[in-house]
């Protein structure tokens, strides 16, 4: 009797008509970028049964197998062999897809599976591991690498970034298809996220700072403690209720302290991890799905191929650097699922001078962020609509709620934003700052005519730091206090006029403020009380907006209503470079 495949969601569509395109333009090795639970496996299903030749299927996780070779089979309508080639299980010659423990393949096994097999396409599930040794000599073995191989590699993953740092550019040769979490829930294909940040006492200032996350080792030492389990564990009780809620932590020590915790306060929970025996594991597993216990307690077993839908609470036990490990561990409740609103998400967060991955981080807000219980999509709305009222606007560091940064948002002034301590110290010049974007300094660079130069960051590296002056891009310097000594140097030697201008003391700066500039900025709510805060406000307007020119050598004019000549496109020698 054969089975109806299941029919593709839109985007799951877009994924097979991008990889069919990537493979007809030349690309062999690719790769698709989709969080948990947009129904990778349904793709790849639909993939091995449009393939001409035999499929490979790479799995890590045991439940992934059997998980797998069900929905390709459903994919296939029946009607071909799907195998597993697992340990004693041997899959036979005329399967037309080996769904394989990766693990599993060492080098004479492998090459009895690929012997007298035609394989067309290999699929990698979870491929982010792909770049550990083992897992890359599995691919060089099937001749993925080699110059000449006729065959498919397609990779799959949640998250293309590795905690250990190590890139897959040199795996794959390109993304060909990509949706970000917050995407597939604000088009209805998973569920909202709702969060609350839950501070702790627990000091991880003194974790070493290298890597990409903390050591295991050492987190476990800062987090494992009474103090903080009760307290982990009294907040799943009170904000999560009756979800079903999975609880992530560091070690199994840390995991079963928590569970212990979980079941002194009456939450009946559960622990499962790596070392347990697989009739303990399954049946921890079968206890949750049931409803006997509400939480599980896990380490680094659920966060890859762990499919409940029912999930509807997360909580981040386990403090983490990485955005990678943080989106795989929510990922775990964001299934759509009967009578299922929304999933809670419970971010713990230990003081720390490293930044710590949180749900508003997630959708781009500043990681301090408290959002009370809101739901994540909404809170974002709101802060997107903020920068767009208060261009230049930044959150100063440490935990606030979204409603104290409207507040302080509705009361923002550029004026009051102070210049950089370390410029201060250098110059005498009445540099001012432009919030994180750079500084500017007006003069007169000829009796009546005011020059604003600015010094604006473009790029994160190297010379990044750009002077202007009236809008010309002039030099780039390393560092921003080098960029100020040089303009500074620069208008000293255009004599003593023009440097006595550049104090904050010249008396130009408390001239009365031109109409035209008065009308425009009255237009924006703000009323400068002199000329020299008048220009600062234009300035710093532009600069938000994007509207000063960061091409080297190109011209653009600045408005200075304050300029009488028109020679506002001549700059100093020595910045010309």
């Amino acid at each position: 009797m054969s089975v109806t495949p299941p029919n593709l969601r839109p985007y799951q569509r877009e994924t097979v008509d991008a990889v069919i395109a990537a493979r007809k333009s030349g690309v062999r090795r690719m790769l698709v970028c989709l969080p948990t639970g947009s129904g990778k496996t349904v793709i790849f299903s639909h993939l091995a049964r449009l393939a001409r030749k035999q499929v490979l299927v790479l799995a890590h996780r045991e439940e992934l197998l059997g998980q797998a070779k069900q929905k390709i089979e459903q994919a296939l309508g029946g009607a071909a062999a799907v195998a597993i080639e697992r340990g004693a299980d041997r899959a036979p010659a005329d399967a037309r897809v080996l769904v394989c423990s990766i693990r599993s393949l060492h080098e004479e096994r492998l090459a009895k599976v690929i012997r007298g097999r035609d394989l067309g396409l290999i699929i990698y599930d979870e491929c982010h591991h792909a770049a550990a040794e083992d897992n890359r000599r599995v691919l060089t073995q099937l001749g993925a690498f080699e110059p000449d191989w006729q065959g498919t590699l397609l990779g799959f993953t949640a998250t293309p970034a590795r905690g250990d740092g190590q890139g897959l550019d040199d795996i794959f040769e390109r993304i060909v298809y990509a949706r970000t979490l917050p995407e597939m829930i604000k088009d209805g294909y998973l569920c909202p996220l709702r969060g609350f940040r839950v501070t702790t006492a627990e000091d991880l200032s003194h974790l070493s700072g290298s890597g990409l996350d903390f050591r295991e080792e050492e987190l476990a030492l800062a987090v494992d403690v009474e103090e903080r389990n009760a307290l982990v564990a009294r907040s799943i009780q009170e904000l999560a209720r009756d979800r079903r809620t999975l609880a992530f932590c560091v070690t199994v020590a840390h995991a079963r302290n928590l569970c212990k915790a979980l079941n002194h306060l009456g939450v009946r929970a559960g622990i499962v991890h790596g070392t347990l025996p697989s009739d303990q594991r399954a049946q921890a597993l079968s206890d949750f799905r049931s409803g006997i216990t509400t939480a599980l307690t896990n380490v680094a077993v659920l966060t890859e191929g762990f499919d409940d839908p029912g999930v509807s609470c997360i909580a981040m036990a386990r403090p983490t650097r990485s955005p990678g490990l943080y989106a795989q561990c929510v990922g775990r409740g964001t299934r759509l699922h009967p009578g299922k609103r929304d999933c809670l998400i419970l971010d713990f967060v230990d003081v720390s001078r490293l930044s710590l991955c949180t749900l508003p981080s997630l959708y781009g807000m500043p990681r301090d962020l408290n959002l009370l219980g809101e739901d994540a999509a909404k809170a974002r709305h709101i802060w997107d609509q903020l920068q767009f009222d208060a261009p230049g606007f930044e959150v100063e560091a440490g935990e606030i709620t979204l409603s104290r940064i409207q507040e302080l948002a509705r009361n923002f002034d550029p004026l009051t934003l102070r210049t950089d301590g370390e410029v201060r110290a250098i110059s005498a010049n009445a540099w001012v700052s432009l919030g994180r974007p750079g500084l500017a300094l007006h003069f007169h660079k000829k009796p009546g005519r005011i020059c604003e130069v600015l010094v604006l960051q473009r790029g994160a590296r190297g010379r990044k730091w750009e002077v202007s002056m009236d809008g010309k891009a002039m030099e780039r310097f390393s560092t921003l206090e080098e960029a100020v000594q040089a303009v500074d140097y620069e208008v000293m030697a255009l004599g003593p006029s023009a440097a006595s201008s550049a104090r904050e003391d010249a008396g130009w700066r408390r001239g009365p403020v031109p109409p035209e500039m008065i009308s425009a900025q009255e237009a924006r709510g703000k009323r400068p009380a002199n000329l020299g805060d008048a220009l600062r406000l234009a300035a710093f307007e532009r600069v938000i907006a994007g509207l000063v020119g960061n091409r080297r050598g190109t011209s653009r004019a600045t408005s200075n209503p304050g300029n009488r000549s028109d020679d506002s496109s001549r700059g100093t020698s020595g910045l010309q470079g």
